[in-house]
């Protein structure tokens, strides 16, 4: 395969990240790590194969600032590396190598990333519970039902089908636009266009927020209208426990559950 600046076979690790990407737009070193099984990979080795494929003119590379002063790494696909694995190129318009100070989207994305990289590419902690698929939306669901979600993904255990949908808040969104959003899930669980899109009887909504306060500002809207299919945490408790773990909170009662 010939790239932009030399001639580079593309493994199967390389075509992975590449199909990954593919859903997730934008990934970071760790996220691209966990994808391709290199999790016991140090991370100099790690920066020289993705140094590579940017090389080879296979991925893009920008940077992102951190909260601790420092700049990460961030890429996403080429033209070269979507023809590769015959996706749709969907390019993020920020120049090559760029710094990035603050950028709502991408710091976005990459929240909905760590619950993607989660699902489809860590272990379930048992057994009984198998993948099935992750779906990402550039555009609603329906053009009856105006929802957007985050994401979307299918999980088996024992025998049966749970569906889920993604909703990553990260504070830029009012409340109002939550009450409006719990309408059209509600109008979506209870009109039968859920069954007909998904052919499948029922989903959970699983609402991830930045910090505890937020979360609870959220829960509060949503239990104005339901005291179902909405499931509360927050991004550090899932990235530090996993999303499988008793974290989650319904829109009524204090129980802490697991989603299995």
């Amino acid at each position: 395969m010939t790239g932009n600046s030399s001639t580079r076979i593309v493994t199967e690790s390389d075509r992975k990240l590449f199909e990954a990407l593919a859903e997730a737009r934008v990934l970071d070193r760790e996220q691209a790590s966990e994808i391709t099984g290199r999790r016991e990979v140090s991370v100099s080795t790690c920066n020289a194969w993705l140094l590579k494929l940017v090389r080879a003119g296979l991925l893009k590379r920008f940077f992102i600032a951190t909260d601790d002063g420092g700049i990460k790494s961030l890429y996403c696909l080429t033209p070269l590396s979507a023809g590769i694995v015959h996706c749709d190129y969907r390019p993020i318009p920020r120049p090559a190598d760029s710094v990035l100070k603050s950028e709502p989207f991408v710091l976005h994305q990459l929240a909905v990333n760590s619950l993607f990289v989660q699902v489809k590419y860590q272990p379930a902690p048992s057994e009984e519970i198998e993948f099935v698929r992750w779906l990402t939306f550039s555009e609603p669901i329906s053009n009856t039902t105006q929802l957007m979600p985050d994401g979307y993904f299918e999980l088996k255990s024992r025998g049966d089908l749970y569906s889920m949908f993604c909703e990553v808040d990260r504070g830029t969104e009012s409340l109002k636009i939550w009450t409006e959003k719990t309408r059209l899930y509600l109008k979506l669980a209870t009109g039968g266009e859920f069954q007909q899109l998904f052919h499948l009887e029922r989903f959970r909504v699983l609402v991830i927020a930045e910090t505890e306060r937020r979360s609870s500002q959220i829960r509060q809207t949503v239990a104005r209208q339901t005291s179902k299919i909405f499931w509360f945490s927050t991004l550090n408790v899932i990235n530090r426990q996993g999303l499988f773990a008793a974290h989650w909170i319904r829109p009524e009662g204090d129980d802490r559950l697991s989603l299995f």
